[in-house]
């Protein structure tokens, strides 16, 4: 039941930006601590930014390779989260996953969709 589904990837040149979409079916994103992660090819999935769930205005932490750069946010009458990626460089190529701390401490892992990034 519980879905998470990314959107929103493709190929961009350098310096210029995407929009990417998490849907979450099954959980509120309102209620779940939510983040994205990424993998480029050879690497290990690494951290890329954290929405905390409490509080209208919410608690943001991008890591420091995405910092002023990468925005996450959350829609909740949409029940989405997004990350809005700026500024893209190569090294940011990667298969993005959105994640999803829900109730009872379950995790889960969207499909992922893929940001390639060309100079």
């Amino acid at each position: 039941q519980v879905q998470l589904v990314e959107s929103g990837g493709g190929l961009v040149q350098a310096g210029e930006s995407l929009r990417l979409s998490c849907a979450a079916s099954g959980i509120s994103v309102s209620s779940s601590v939510m983040s994205w992660y990424r993998q480029g090819p050879g690497n290990q999935r690494e951290f890329v930014a954290f929405l905390a769930s409490d509080g209208s205005e919410g608690i943001t932490t991008p890591a420091d390779s995405v910092k002023g750069r990468f925005i996450i946010s959350r829609d909740n009458a949409k029940n989405t989260v997004i990350l809005q990626m700026n500024s893209l460089k190569p090294e940011d190529t990667a298969v993005y996953y959105c994640r999803a701390l829900a109730g009872a401490g379950r995790i889960y892992w969207g499909q992922g969709t893929q940001v390639t990034v060309s100079s």
